[in-house]
Order: C-alpha cells, then sequence, then structure tokens
C-alpha cells in the first residue's frame, strides 16, 4: 500500500466538502498554472496554446483524481501513470527534471491553499484539515516521484537511441556510404559533420577508455571482427592526438574529408596488416604504397633483380644490398661503404660487379625500376 492510499484510508471526506471542491476545481487549476508561469522561469512560454490547453486539463484531472482519493472512491495509480508520462514528455520539449520539480512545488504550495481554504469554509474539522493536508502533501510527492522516473527512463531512452544512431553513422562512414546517406545518418544522430576524420585503430577493450579522454565528436566502434576497436577523430590535431596515444597499441590512419573515413580506416588497417610495430602511418608511406599491389611488387622484383638470381644467395644478398645503398646514398661511396659498415674498396668492387649485371645502371629507368625493387624485402 502506497503512502497515499494508506494516508486516503485514513480519512474520507464528506460529500458536500467533496462537492464544495470540486465546484471551485477549474479555478484552483487555473490558480495554479498562473502561480507556475509566474514563478517557474522554463514555463513563462510553454503554457501557452494547445500546450497550455493540455497542462491545464492534466492539472484538473490531478486535482479530479485526488479528489477521489480523498473521498474514498478511487484507488491510487492513475495520477502515477499520468505524471510518468508528463515526466517523460518534459524530456521530448527540452526541459530539465529541476524545472518540473519547481513546478510541482509551486503547484501543491497553491493548490493547498486553494483546496484548504474550500475544505475550511465547507466546515471541515481542524483535525480533518491536518490529515487533507497530510494527504494532499504525500499525493504531490508520488507525482513528482512517478514524474521523475518518467523523466529519467526517456532521457536513458534518448541516450540509448542516440548510441544506435551514432553506431550506425560509424558504420556507414567504415563502409564509404554516399556522401547523401552519409549526411542523413548524421542529421539522424544529431552529430555535427567535422571538415575531417582520422580513423584510429587499437584493442577493442581499449576503445571505450581512449573514446572518453578525445573530442566528445569523437565516434566509437567496439565490436567489430578480431577484438578490433575504430576511433574516427574530429579535426585532430595529430601530434596531440600520438601523444594521447602513447603506450597503446594503437594504429593511426590519416586525416580525411569526413565523406572519405574510410579511407583513413583502410590505410590503418593495411599498415597493421604491414606490421605491428606501425603506429603513425604517415611514418610509413613509402611501404604503403609499395605493399598496395603485391603482385605486382614481386613481379617488379623479380624482372629488375633478375641478373642477380644465378648468383650464390648469399652473394646476391651482398650486392642487393650494396645496390640498394648505393641508391640510397646517390652514389656516394664513402656514406655507402658507411652504412654497410664496409671499406670503401668493398664498395668500389661490389659496385663494378653490379655495373657488369646491369650495364644499364645509369639509365634513369633501370634506375627507377631498381630504386622501388630494392625499397622493400618481399614479405
Amino acid at each position: 500500500m502506497s503512502r497515499v492510499t494508506q494516508r486516503a484510508s485514513e480519512m474520507a471526506l464528506d460529500e458536500a466538502t467533496v462537492t464544495a471542491l470540486r465546484a471551485a476545481l477549474r479555478t484552483t487549476a487555473e490558480e495554479v498554472v498562473q502561480a507556475i508561469i509566474d514563478e517557474v522561469p522554463p514555463y513563462a512560454n510553454a503554457l501557452s496554446g494547445r500546450m497550455g490547453v493540455t497542462i491545464r486539463r492534466a492539472v484538473r484531472t490531478a486535482l479530479g483524481h485526488y479528489l477521489d482519493l480523498a473521498s474514498g472512491n478511487a484507488a491510487g495509480g492513475d495520477g502515477g501513470d499520468a505524471a510518468y508520462e508528463l515526466g517523460r514528455g518534459e524530456v521530448r520539449d527540452g526541459r530539465s527534471m529541476d524545472a518540473l520539480l519547481s513546478a510541482y512545488r509551486v503547484g501543491a504550495r497553491v493548490a493547498w491553499r486553494c483546496l484548504a481554504a474550500g475544505a475550511v469554509s465547507a466546515g471541515l474539522p481542524a483535525a480533518e484539515v491536518a490529515k487533507f493536508a497530510e494527504l494532499t502533501f504525500a499525493y504531490i510527492d508520488e507525482l513528482s516521484a512517478a514524474s521523475a522516473a518518467g523523466h529519467a527512463d526517456q532521457l536513458a531512452a534518448w541516450g540509448r537511441a542516440h548510441e544506435r544512431h551514432l553506431e550506425h553513422l560509424a558504420r556507414d562512414l567504415l563502409a564509404g556510404a554516399s556522401p547523401d546517406a552519409l549526411l542523413v545518418a548524421a542529421q539522424r544522430a544529431g552529430w555535427h559533420p567535422p571538415d575531417s576524420l582520422t580513423a584510429v585503430l587499437l584493442p577493442a577493450a581499449q576503445a571505450r577508455p581512449v573514446y572518453r579522454a578525445l573530442d566528445p565528436g569523437t565516434l566509437v566502434l567496439d565490436d567489430l571482427p578480431d577484438a578490433t576497436g575504430v576511433l574516427l577523430v574530429p579535426d585532430a590535431d595529430r601530434s596531440h592526438l600520438l601523444r594521447q596515444l602513447s603506450g597503446r597499441t594503437a594504429v593511426v590512419g590519416p586525416a580525411r574529408p569526413w565523406t572519405h573515413a574510410s579511407a583513413s580506416h583502410a590505410r590503418a588497417v593495411r599498415a597493421r596488416s604491414l606490421s605491428p610495430d606501425i603506429r603513425d602511418t604517415e611514418d610509413h608511406l613509402p611501404e604503403l604504397v609499395l605493399s598496395a599491389d603485391a603482385d605486382a611488387f614481386a613481379d617488379l622484383r623479380a624482372r629488375a633483380l633478375a641478373p642477380l638470381r644465378a648468383l650464390p644467395a648469399a652473394t646476391a644478398g651482398r650486392l642487393e644490398g650494396t645496390l640498394r645503398a648505393w641508391l640510397l646514398h646517390q652514389g656516394r661511396r664513402d656514406e655507402v661503404a658507411a652504412a654497410l659498415f664496409v671499406h670503401p674498396q668493398t664498395v668500389r668492387y661490389r659496385m663494378a660487379q653490379l655495373r657488369e649485371l646491369f650495364p644499364d645502371l645509369a639509365s634513369p629507368n633501370r634506375v627507377l625500376e631498381l630504386t622501388l625493387a630494392v625499397s622493400l624485402r618481399p614479405s
């Protein structure tokens, strides 16, 4: 049994008192609404027009149900259900629970003043007036609690819905959906598109903790295959982002226009497939370019380095390393020797061998092909 039902069972207003109070119900409701308008700023412009009619009707209904309780002609529940829905509606109208509780406090004061005046005029004994007061404020407390529950439940439901919309947007971005579809998804999620997004790959368990420290517009997914998490960070300061990720197993893709975030994600995925040690994809562009088409790279190496295939493996390896250093240092023999930890005469000897194997070594096209071929060792 609720406190209101218990209080109501301890008293029953006589028919004459109830009739007198019901006669003043409309006036009481109007005074309650006017006091809320005057004293609770968020309702200053909210109780006009159709909304005002609805609220006035709700106040009269609540007061009528209260009188039914006080006269022993109703059980608790209906008023609480309406109050619960009122709390949910306040969220939809953008008002806080503080505003609604203030309205309840003002309404309780004015309603009691009117009801008490009517009850005394109807000859209600002082002892019954005291019980009437207890019932009145217990009823208001019950309505307040029901509205608070409705307000909290609606906020939670909106929060879950908002979270789902953001997740759908993130999935659409990774899938490379059309700009029009992405704009619709962003509007549905209430997400303001930035100029750019930067994809970050990291273990799923780390996604949420890192996400909380980033820009609030960051999108997060932590339920992708292979226990991978993805963050899409808006307009990231790259050096700052890398510092924030220090100590974590993360791969940071390039910044891309927000509708092309899938390209940033794709590069991060490819970088991770090359090496688990890559953190910043911008530091590994040559490897990423050369690994973009593994078959083409293998064919290029096979053709460009064909003259080395006839040599013993150890010799071929030494000559390939020398060729790589020679190309990297643009033929400066002392620098090549230092890079290989050998004597400059050794470099001279090996380069003589390489020129015999590659007679057109001075050709720009041959230099380009060999540079690409020896830039990465095949996986």
